[in-house]
């Protein structure tokens, strides 16, 4: 669809005249007669009678004249909603997160963005980060805040935003607790209670520990860090936490030689081009906004 024929056809209707239309569209004579032979071609009908000096509108021409208002009206809606985007901030903005994440981090970060931006409504879900990667990748969401992958996605591209270090973590009565230090032998005595198998920090854990000292008797699994926590603390086991979880009930062990860390951050599809909303919440997560 051409715009500027519409645009003709209805500058000619209204005066009657090309030469008229040509003057208020600042356009030659014949640019107008070319518009609207191009449109009477695309349509298959003519749109004016040619008697004389005299112009009307066809039968065609008088039914397509509110037709031809309404999509010029449209065009112009279409292009001020356009630029209002440009503007204000605001619409759907779909994100997926780990509960971890969105426990432990993201509620001061939205607290602060909702306040900033009021007109964008959250469409918040929590899954693993491995399937909230998967979920991004299908274009089910806009982005997601997950523990990153250990290795590159063909499709997403990721922003780190937090270093998160992950700490030996036994309960408060756990024979392991209060000592200055131990070692990965002394450690793998106890059972251990670690993330499931194929999550991304089981695997950073298994790297770093299972390299090192073999096997471990891991007495429970599963994907929640809240639910490891608990049972940390209730004395079933040792795990490798978040040091941001430790206090109270849970508590640091020091292992000599040990570190473990994973990365935190936001993952986007390469060929999906943000809304201002998920733009300016990477600006309020990486603290520029």
């Amino acid at each position: 669809m051409d715009i500027s024929n519409y645009q003709a056809f209805l500058a000619v209707a209204e005066h009657a005249s090309f030469s008229l239309a040509a003057e208020k569209l600042h356009l030659t004579q014949p640019a107008i007669s070319k518009r609207i032979a191009q449109l009477e071609s695309s349509l298959g009908v003519a749109l004016f009678d040619r008697l004389g000096r005299s112009i009307s509108l066809t039968a065609a021409g008088r039914a397509l004249h509110p037709v031809a208002i309404r999509i010029l009206n449209d065009v112009r809606e279409t292009r001020q909603v356009i630029a209002n985007l440009s503007i204000e901030i605001s619409g759907t903005l779909s994100i997926v997160t780990s509960h971890h994440i969105g426990l432990r981090r993201l509620p001061p970060i939205l607290k602060d963005y909702t306040r900033r931006y009021p007109a964008v409504r959250l469409d918040l879900a929590f899954m693993d980060s491995e399937q909230a990667c998967l979920a991004v990748e299908r274009g089910e969401f806009e982005i997601g805040i997950v523990t990153l992958p250990l290795r590159p996605m063909a499709s997403l591209t990721t922003t780190d935003l937090w270093n998160d270090p992950l700490v030996i973590a036994v309960a408060a009565d756990h024979p392991l607790a209060g000592k200055s230090a131990t070692t990965l032998d002394e450690l793998s005595r106890y059972p251990a209670i670690l993330p499931a198998i194929g999550t991304y920090t089981r695997t950073i854990i298994e790297a770093t520990i299972l390299q090192r000292q073999g096997t471990l008797d891991v007495i429970l699994e599963t994907n929640y860090l809240e639910t490891l926590r608990t049972m940390v603390a209730i004395g079933l086991g040792w795990s490798a936490l978040p040091r941001k979880m430790m206090g109270g009930d849970v508590v640091e062990v020091p292992v000599h030689d040990l570190a473990i860390a994973r990365t935190l951050g936001v993952v986007q599809h390469q060929k999906r081009t943000l809304s201002h909303a998920a733009e300016s919440l990477l600006n309020v997560l990486k603290g520029d906004g």
